[in-house]
């Protein structure tokens, strides 16, 4: 992203070019720049559609210069972290490009989170500030400022003429890890680094400007917020559907909207599958239909492709690397228990305890690094020094490379269960489990036993009944006897967090419980 004519400005500093004027749209390092650059050639396309209202580009940018103008005035300065705790409207992402074209941080925080969680994640990080257009109670009540009528009046009335920060690792965002508990962690990613991942999604996804790309998930989640970001600086159209909202309505959303793309987590992927075909038929017309979190298994693939549309990309990414490979539809007959190739720009290996890479086909630990890979979590060197290496970031995947470089997960390496001395991979079992059609979801986990150490349990979702009698029947016909659960769990749902993935230790607690 740094241009070759973007001066020698200190990070934060208004953008200059080698002339000494001020710098304009990409010139300057900064992601919102590209704002600018739209609302002059693509003024009046449309950028933003939330129910029945649609921004163009011009609109947009303007909202966007606005409400930085606003936050300037309000005492943020380039380098402070913000808190950002805001439903999911356009405002969230009028702040998110706001804090960034001042070269503020933003700290994406759930608007769902209980007010131990928020004093939790504030009294570590330390934000400036917290905006929030609801009831919030950190640490600090003095931290919190109120997005409300008066914030939107107060911005409508700002001058548009916010200034551009720039400079080299001009600091973006801090993200939260997936599934944080305990101590919080999450990367800070600059903008040259978001910059290349949103590259890396445009070329293994084949996005382009004339989209109409539909995020369907809360903001707060990395995919969604990140996906939503990239469409914004691509110059297409996003479409943003958050929910709650039922699988008829988002059917009938894409309709109204004429959304070519969408991203979706996997548990509202399994409810489609479940719907009418004249609702599925609505989906049957987009060019992507992309899928992140935790990968869906090989029959649920077959499915999604059959009965909602062809053009179905399985992406394996994380907060700390952004997408790390892709399973394109042409990939997925081929390689159908994979999670694809690595995206543009990322390498990916596996490697064993001493860190050294692994031959093809054999289970290890996943690391990856590529140009829009973090290099550390913000504020915490210990957390930093186990994750990140060399260069490499270790996600604490387990998987295995072939020979043609497709990469398989087999589960998260703290996840795996030893059996009386033996490993055993709880994605190989939750495989083998979905693909019953009587079992809507599978959670694998161990638990504790006085001879084996740990014992092999499941907990299942089912479509029909309670009975698993022919599903252990099953399982002893397709997996050795030891990978058999010995204990059966059957829950009417499964805990997940707000990124749609199955929170397993609070599964095994349910368990444990009774």
């Amino acid at each position: 992203m740094n241009d070759a004519g973007a001066g020698s400005a200190t990070p934060g500093s208004p953008a200059t070019t080698g002339r000494g004027t001020p710098a304009r749209g990409m010139d300057s390092g900064n992601l919102a720049g590209i704002l600018d650059v739209h609302a002059r050639t693509r003024a009046g396309h449309t950028a933003l559609v939330f129910h029945d209202r649609e921004w163009t580009y011009e609109d947009f940018a303007r909202e966007v210069r606005r409400h930085a103008r606003h936050l300037v005035d309000t005492g943020v300065r380039a380098g402070d972290l913000v808190g950002v705790s805001l439903e999911d409207s356009p405002r969230t992402l009028f702040v998110l490009f706001a804090l960034a074209r001042i070269g503020a941080m933003s700290l994406p925080m759930d608007a769902r989170w209980s007010e131990v969680e928020r004093t939790r994640l504030v009294a570590f990080f330390k934000p400036r500030l917290v905006l929030s257009d609801s009831p919030i109670a950190p640490v600090d009540r003095e931290t919190v400022m109120r997005v409300d009528p008066a914030w939107d009046a107060a911005v409508m009335a700002a001058q548009d003429d916010a200034p551009l920060a720039s400079g080299p690792d001009l600091p973006l965002l801090v993200s939260l890890s997936s599934g944080t508990t305990g101590r919080p962690t999450g990367p800070m990613v600059t903008h040259e680094r978001m910059f290349a991942r949103f590259m890396s999604q445009t070329v293994s996804l084949t996005f382009n400007a004339y989209d109409r790309f539909m995020t369907a998930t809360p903001l707060y989640f990395g995919g969604g917020r990140t996906f939503s970001l990239s469409q914004i600086v691509l110059g297409s159209t996003l479409v943003l559907c958050p929910p709650p909202y039922s699988p008829e309505a988002l059917a009938a959303e894409i309709a109204r909207t004429r959304a070519n793309g969408v991203f979706l987590v996997p548990t509202l992927l399994r409810r489609l599958l479940d719907l009418p075909e004249e609702v599925q038929a609505s989906f049957r017309g987009l060019r992507l239909l992309i899928s992140s979190g935790s990968p869906l298994h090989r029959h649920e693939r077959e499915q999604v492709r059959a009965k909602i549309t062809p053009n179905y990309y399985e992406y394996y990414a994380s907060t700390e690397g952004g997408g790390v490979s892709v399973l394109p539809p042409q990939d997925q007959e081929i390689r159908p228990e994979s999670v694809g190739r690595p995206s543009f720009r990322v390498e990916v290996e596996i490697v064993g305890p001493d860190h050294r890479p692994l031959p093809a086909g054999e289970t290890g630990m996943v690391r990856y690094r590529g140009p829009g890979v973090a290099d550390s979590f913000f504020r915490d060197p210990e957390a930093s020094a186990t994750a990140f290496r060399d260069g490499w970031f270790y996600p604490g995947d387990l998987g295995a490379l072939d020979a043609d470089g497709y990469l398989t997960l087999r589960g998260r390496a703290k996840d795996m269960i030893n059996r009386g001395g033996v490993n055993i991979y709880p994605q190989e079992i939750e495989q083998t489990l979905q693909g019953m059609e009587e079992v809507a979801e599978a959670c694998v986990f161990p638990l504790p036993h006085a001879e084996l150490g740990e014992e092999v349990c499941a907990a299942l979702v089912l479509r029909d009944g309670d009975g698993v009698d022919d599903l252990k029947a099953r399982c002893r016909a397709e997996l050795a006897s030891y990978k058999v659960p010995s204990r059966w769990f059957v829950m009417e749902s499964l805990p997940k967090n707000s990124g749609g993935k199955v929170v397993k230790a609070e599964v095994a607690r349910i368990a444990a419980q009774g």
